[in-house]
Parts: structure tokens; sequence; C-alpha cells
């Protein structure tokens, strides 16, 4: 794997060879025994597909800022990359706008149609119906991504939306070429994609074979979709034309979003949560995100320890590592929901005090068992198939957008005569109290199915400053691993000083206190997960990977991008090299 790893960054170097660029840069790049990232200036976008990373700094270059870029990027995915970026789905966005000094949060997450109840899901045995949350019309949730992605654009971009949209509306109209990657997500999809016409007739060969690499797919209803997305600004899809397409096919295969769900659906702003780490600053998703309050409460618990002195994967520190996200997940499971309908104690989670009595709780020399660790506050009575972008503008603003259909290709229902598939998101919420969702993730009544109510999200869009200044950008697709796949690039950077390409190369683990399992990649030393293992951990080596990060950092005038050698086919793609 290391020599993987390697040649795949071998390979990003070379591209160098053809660049003007700085003595500065020369000298990091022929450190031996690093990986390196992409560098440029000018600006830079990071995502999981390299077409839609080419578009996002096509938009750079034509004038526009990093909103305009990640907005541009995320129309480029639902065409790109349809497994995850979605027009059906929902997601996060975290905004720096560098002249004003401001960090911002733009919620945009699904919400349960008016029709959803507490017992949606419950069948006549009392127990959850997991093929209706997962796999039906009424596993969607009301969407979000149009409404969030031009609120963005108008709000805080800097050129028109049709000019933003237009590089998505021409891949569409005149076809893109079917990569490996894709060719092997359909195949994998193929299944549940042919349990539903429109998906059949969308996303195979009209024959019903599967689309060969090198293909050219071309989405006409999905352009003619995006057409009007771009000459109404959003409206069509909330009122017109898409939305009597939306509520057709819901009334065609039994769901539940109504035309009146749609058009009172809106995208909302929101105050990052913050915190501070080292002599860093963490700025991210508020709820009904997870990611950046539990985040910011194991980098307060991890803080107390020297883990550099620990040293990188080794079991002391992978040890810590583990018990820290082992307590934030159990307070996860309370606490967690969204707060236009709960009070979640943010500042108490993220309080320094808190995470002094849940460090010191901590026993280092052995595991402790999920079911002795319980959430920990006195109060008052994510398939893996999301995907991640990161955008930065020469004038230093910074985005990182976080968005999902949640399983990839969502429930497989495709919306007929638009050109798009619709979420499952709904299996986000606590379907029955107690009962585990796709991931394994505990919910209580905090995160109770409600409508109009937003489901918990594990996504964890991040910037990371130094001195007011950002000086990197993260995220990451992975369903319950998000978090703390994030988790390890910020302690990489910071503790291990390392660069973003070696911080992304870097095995990763996942603990998330139910099931009681500590799950690794491959990498980390036999003899270290024999101690772990004696330790009392139960070590299992992951079948999916902990998180695909998507970052940027940058350094006076030079930016790095790293896409992460994870999930093949995707691109940092720098607007001057």
């Amino acid at each position: 794997m290391y020599f993987l790893k390697k040649q795949v960054y071998v390979f990003i170097t070379t591209l160098f060879l053809f660049a003007n660029i700085q003595a500065e840069t020369v000298a990091i790049l022929e450190h031996e025994d690093r990986f390196h990232p992409v560098v440029g200036y000018g600006g830079m976008v990071v995502s999981q597909e390299q077409v839609a990373s080419r578009v996002g700094a096509e938009i750079l270059r034509k004038g526009g800022n990093a909103i305009d870029a990640a907005v541009a990027t995320g129309f480029a995915l639902a065409v790109t990359m349809p497994e995850a970026g979605n027009l059906g789905g929902g997601g996060f966005m975290l905004i720096h706008l560098a002249e004003e000094n401001r960090t911002l949060a733009i919620d945009y997450r699904e919400t349960a149609p008016a029709a959803a109840h507490r017992d949606f899901f419950i069948n006549s045995a009392g127990e959850a119906d997991t093929r209706l949350s997962r796999f039906s019309s009424l596993a969607s949730a009301v969407p979000g991504t149009v409404a969030g992605l031009v609120h963005a654009q108008k709000r805080y971009g800097r050129l028109s939306l049709p000019e933003v949209m237009a590089p998505a509306i021409e891949l569409a109209a005149n076809g893109i070429s079917v990569t490996h990657i894709l060719a092997l997500s359909l195949q994998r999809a193929e299944q549940r994609l042919k349990n539903h016409p429109a998906s059949a007739a969308y996303f195979f060969n009209k024959d019903g074979t599967l689309f060969q690499p090198g293909t050219r797919w071309k989405q006409p209803d999905l352009a003619a979709t995006l057409k009007r997305i771009a000459k109404t600004g959003g409206d069509d899809f909330y009122e017109g034309k898409t939305a009597a397409m939306i509520v057709a096919e819901m009334e065609r295969s039994g769901g539940a979003v109504t035309l009146q769900d749609l058009r009172n659906y809106r995208a909302v702003e929101r105050e990052a949560v913050r915190g501070r780490y080292r002599d860093f600053e963490v700025a991210s998703m508020p709820p009904p995100s997870s990611g950046g309050v539990h985040l910011i409460q194991m980098l307060n618990i991890l803080e107390g320890w020297d883990l550099a002195a620990l040293g990188h994967n080794s079991a002391a520190y992978l040890h810590r590592l583990a018990e820290t996200m082992r307590v934030a997940y159990a307070d996860r499971s309370e606490y967690l929901g969204d707060p236009d309908f709960i009070e979640v104690p943010t500042a108490e989670l993220m309080d320094k005090n808190y995470a002094q009595t849940r460090r010191s709780a901590i026993v280092l020399e052995r595991a402790t068992p999920s079911a002795q660790v319980a959430p920990g506050l006195e109060l008052v009575p994510e398939s893996p198939q999301t995907t991640h972008y990161s955008t930065w503008d020469e004038e230093g603003n910074v985005v990182s957008n976080t968005y999902t259909l949640n399983f990839s290709y969502g429930n497989g229902i495709s919306v007929s005569g638009a050109g798009f598939l619709l979420n499952n998101e709904m299996d986000d919420f606590s379907a029955k109290v107690g009962a585990a969702n796709a991931y394994g993730l505990i919910g209580n009544d905090a995160n109770a199915i409600a409508a109009n109510k937003r489901p918990l999200s594990s996504m964890t869009p991040l910037i990371l400053f130094r001195d007011g200044v950002p000086v990197m950008v993260t995220g990451s697709p992975g369903g319950s691993r998000i978090i703390t796949a994030v988790l390890q690039m910020v302690l990489n950077v910071v503790d291990f000083d390392m660069n973003i390409a070696e911080a992304t190369a870097a095995p990763r683990v996942h603990h998330q206190w139910l099931p009681d399992v500590l799950q690794v990649e491959r990498g980390i030393s036999r003899d270290t997960l024999d101690i772990l293992t004696a330790m009392g951990h139960k070590v299992e080596f992951t079948p999916w990977s902990v998180g695909k990060t998507q970052t940027i950092s940058r350094r006076g005038p030079l930016f790095y991008g790293s896409t992460d050698y994870r999930w093949p086919g995707g691109g940092a793609v720098p607007v001057k090299p």
C-alpha cells in the first residue's frame, strides 16, 4: 500500500515539471520521502471528480470567487458523479468571506415532509421498517441542494447564476465520457437502479446493458432541469415544472413530499461553531450537523495530552483517540438534533471544562467497554457516498461544502422527465428511539422524526485558522466516519507537522461508541494492533475507508491541494500551476 501511495504522489509531482513555480515550492518538492500536494497560485479547487474540479477552477479563472466556484462545482458534480453529486439531496456549506473577515454556515439539509411523524416507519410489529426508510419514496425528504447552492451564489457570488451553471448544463447536454470509476459505480448499483423505470432509462443503455468506460453519456432531461433552474433562479425546482415532476413521482411511487412541502423549503444561514486547538482556531458546521460540535469536543479532550510525544499511530496515541471518539459518539446519541426543534447543548458539549471531566475519566491502560460509557452532561429533563469539495480564491475567500443523497444513488428512484435521483435522508432520523441507522449510529428523542424537521448529520465541513487567517480547508464523505476522518486531518497537520498530502495518506481509525469496535485501515503496524487488542479494544479492519478528504492549504501566495487516494478519479486543480 505504501508503494501505491508513493507512486500516486510521484505522478502528481511530475506535473510540476511543466509549471513555472517559485523557488520555495521547488525546495518543498525536493524534500525526499514526503508525499506532495498539487501546488499552484491564483486559487484552488479540490473535489472527488476531476472534471467538476476543472469546472470550478475555470470559474475562478473567469473572475468568479470561491463561492461561484463552489456552486459551479456542485452543479457539475450532479452531472459527473450521480452517486453523490446531486440536485435531489442536501448538505452544508461553510464560507469564509475575506473582506468582511466573517465565517458563516449555510444549512441546506433536507427537511421531513409535513406528513411525516414519529412513527412514520414503524411496522405493525412495532419495529422500524428499514426497507421503507431506505429504499422507498417515503425515504425521500424535501431536497435542499438547489436552494442552498442558489442562495450562496446569489448572496455571496460575483458572477450571474446562468454563468456559474453554464458548464454543468453543457456537460449534461453534450455528454461526458464515462470513466472507469463511474462505470464500476453503476455496475455495483445496477440491481437497485433497475428496480425503477426512470433510473433504468437514465443510467443504462437502451438495451439495459452497462455503460462501458469511454462511452459518451448525454443527460438531456437533466440538462433541461438545470436550464430551468438557471433561468428562474431556482424557483422552478420548488414551484415550477420541475416541482410538478417531483410531486408526480411522489404520487406514482407512494412518497410523501407535496408541492406545498417544496414551496415551504428554505436554506438557513447559521452561525458557525468555533473552537481553539493549540495555536489554531477551528470553524465548522453547527447543528443539525453533529460534526462541528463533536469535532471541537474531541479536540478539547485530546488537547490535554502531548500527542506528538506519543508518536503518530502508536498504540498510546490510538488508544487515546479511540476513547475520545467513544465519548463523543455517546454524547451524539443523546443530545444532537435539529436546533429549530430541540435545545441542543452546543456550548456545554464544546466547553473545555467538560472536556477535562471526560478526559479524566479515560483509563490510559485499557479500553473502557462502550456499555460503561454514557452521555455525560447533567441536563434538565451517514452509505458513505456523500461527497465533499473545497474551493479557495486568490482574495482569500474559502468554501468547504459537503452534500449528499445519503446512500450511493439515494433510494435509487429518479424523477421521471427531470433526470435526477431522490435522496433517502429520512433514514438519518431515529426511526425508533435506540435503533441504529444504516451506519450503526444510535439516535434518541432529539433526532426523532417530525414534520418539517431536519435530520441529524455527520457532515463536517471545516476551515482551520491561525492568527485569524485561514490555513486549511477540508471535509469528507463517509457517513459516521466523516467526523473522525476530519479530526485526524487536523491532528496530522497540527500535532504531527504533516503537509496535507501526508495527512491525507496516513492510515486512519474510527470508533463510534456502538458497535463497540475500533475500525482501522490497513497500514498500521501489526504490533500496534496487538497492543491495542491486549488493552481490550476489539480491533477490526474496516471494509470501508475512513473518509475521503478533499483538502486545500495556503502558505503565502501558494495553494496546496490534495484529493484523497482512497477514491480514484478526484482532482486538485489550481488556477495557475
